[in-house]
């Protein structure tokens, strides 16, 4: 199956309904992440028939749940995943990628430029000493930090009414269970990727 095919599939099966220049985008997405990957490290998926699945349609089905948010904070956005892909499927939506890593931001800010994607700001930075002139409705994260730790170093980034949509792997009982106060769990939703075969879970976070 060729990436387009697979991508064309896995997009039907996760019901987005995206336009040819949107697929276009994923896939030069796609092509400059393995392209500077093989400098700049970026992701430990080397092949790019296995990006599809691990991190573009991974990423994307972040993209439903982000239903009522205009501002969506990525971080430790490595490679530019969750909040490339969302970028795209969502262009009514602000993205800010963070990340402390020089080299990653590098990438970030090139791949930014070659998509066009107007609506997406780059910022390297440490997540904790990030001080934004407006804060975020949806802050997201995808192989940053455990829950507990994600939520105390960006609670400051998180607008009122504003929620955490954070992609995980197995169901993360004892992370949940360490969560500061303040913060509770909204839901815990299972997430069905095509193409991989792997548990995949969103936790929704709120401030109470």
């Amino acid at each position: 199956m060729t990436h387009t095919a697979e991508l064309t599939h896995g997009l039907a099966e996760l019901k987005l309904d995206l336009t040819q220049e949107q697929i276009a985008r994923l896939e030069s997405y796609l092509a400059l992440l393995a392209k500077w990957n093989q400098t700049y490290n970026l992701t430990a998926v080397r092949e790019e028939e296995r990006m599809v699945s691990y991190h573009l349609l991974d990423s994307l089905t972040l993209v439903p749940q982000l239903a009522g948010g205009t501002r969506l904070l990525d971080v430790g956005s490595g490679g530019g995943m969750p909040g490339i892909p969302a970028a795209i499927a969502r262009p009514d939506l602000q993205v800010v990628l963070l990340d402390s890593n020089h080299k990653k931001t590098t990438f970030l800010r090139q791949a930014v430029i070659e998509l066009k994607l107007d609506n997406v700001e780059v910022v390297t930075n440490r997540v904790e000493a990030y001080q934004p002139e407006q804060k975020f409705d949806r802050i997201t994260s995808r192989a940053f930090a455990e829950l507990a730790e994600f939520v105390k170093l960006t609670r400051h980034l998180l607008a009122p009414g504003g929620q955490y949509v954070a992609m995980k792997g197995v169901y993360p009982y004892e992370e949940i269970a360490l969560l500061p106060e303040g913060f509770a769990v909204a839901e815990v939703l299972p997430l069905t990727v095509p193409g991989l075969d792997a548990e995949r879970h969103l936790v929704r976070i709120v401030a109470q």
